[in-house]
């Protein structure tokens, strides 16, 4: 399905004025039509678990294993993402690799891409399009059931509790997989228990100081020393900036205090649920490279892979945890 990218590449230069050989060795031969040519549109670096993802595929998509990357960050947002694609159109790539920042919105350029016979992969997070055969295949994480996971440890940590159980929500980028699927597992456990109090929900935005500012000016708002059980944080960045929040206002955070709550489990959060400052860790695997070229592979030899990938996540707590194992982790 290789793809001649020079001529991509020759066509912009001509465009804009500028076609002096880029890309050409002296003989006039590209170096590079012998690559798999992947545009890859990432959602940013807003957290640590989004670095680990991008460099888990910079380290698979290099041109020693046969693969041209051209990547994009989308600094977060949308429409971003859309001109990265409809560039990879122009260019002619062999497939498009898209992180989509929320679900909805897709449809459009998906479908322009479609037509310019370009597989797309999503990796992460889902795109909501009407028509499935937009995208080639997915691969990510169960969100919904790293959700339920978190559920059924408060639902064992509580079990006891003859008072109200008082939650705290601070949800990623609205709209975004991770966001819904966290969100509805804890909505539907709340909903499941008569003495679970959800407090509040906040948009922490999947970053620490986004979190920071919006945790303490909720905390600043409680007549007092608010009660707090739990505060359940959609990613370990939004639990660094709550735990931040929530100790500059003198509460206290592990097993005598407040419980919370976190999903990525990146060795920084690990290293906090080891100490007791994080009471569950629940992982999602950022290292999806090897699986994304493992779905290239599929279609280059024809064959027409999963439509959905997930991978395999495992809970943490302070029990499981040594710190042998988070010095072993790769993120």
């Amino acid at each position: 399905m290789k793809r001649t990218f020079l001529t991509a590449l020759l066509a912009l230069s001509l465009l804009f004025g500028s076609a002096c050989g880029a890309g050409m060795n002296p003989q006039g031969d590209s170096s590079n039509e012998d690559l798999t040519v992947i545009g890859m549109c990432q959602v940013g670096a807003e957290s640590d678990w989004r670095v680990a993802n991008s460099e888990s595929m910079k380290a698979v998509f290099t041109e020693e294993r046969g693969y041209r990357l051209l990547f994009e960050d989308a600094r977060q947002k949308q429409e971003n993402q859309i001109t990265a694609i409809r560039k990879f159109i122009q260019q002619q790539v062999d497939y498009i690799v898209l992180m989509p920042i929320s679900e909805s919105g897709w449809d459009s350029v998906l479908q322009e891409a479609k037509e310019a016979e370009i597989p797309v992969i999503l990796v992460d997070r889902m795109a909501d399009v009407g028509d499935e055969s937009l995208y080639a295949a997915h691969i990510g994480s169960d969100f919904l059931k790293e959700g339920r996971l978190a559920a059924a440890w408060m639902e064992d940590a509580f079990r006891e509790a003859e008072g109200p159980v008082r939650i705290i929500h601070i949800q990623g980028t609205l709209g975004s997989t991770a966001q819904l699927g966290r969100t509805a597992a804890l909505e539907e456990a709340v909903e499941a228990h008569e003495n679970w109090e959800l407090l509040t929900q906040l948009d922490g935005d999947f970053t620490q100081a986004k979190t920071y500012e919006v945790m303490t000016e909720y905390l600043s708002s409680l007549p007092g020393s608010g009660d707090i059980d739990v505060v359940y944080c959609e990613n370990d960045n939004i639990a660094f900036g709550a735990l931040q929040a929530l100790e500059e206002r003198g509460y206290a955070c592990g097993r005598e205090g407040v419980s919370v709550i976190t999903f990525d489990a990146t060795r920084g959060a690990l290293a906090e649920c080891l100490n007791g400052r994080i009471a569950l860790a629940v992982e999602c695997n950022p290292l999806l490279g090897p699986l994304v070229e493992t779905v290239i592979q599929d279609m280059e030899a024809g064959r027409t892979p999963d439509k959905h990938s997930y991978v395999e996540e495992q809970t943490f707590t302070a029990e499981n945890l040594t710190k042998a194992l988070i010095e072993s982790r790769e993120y």
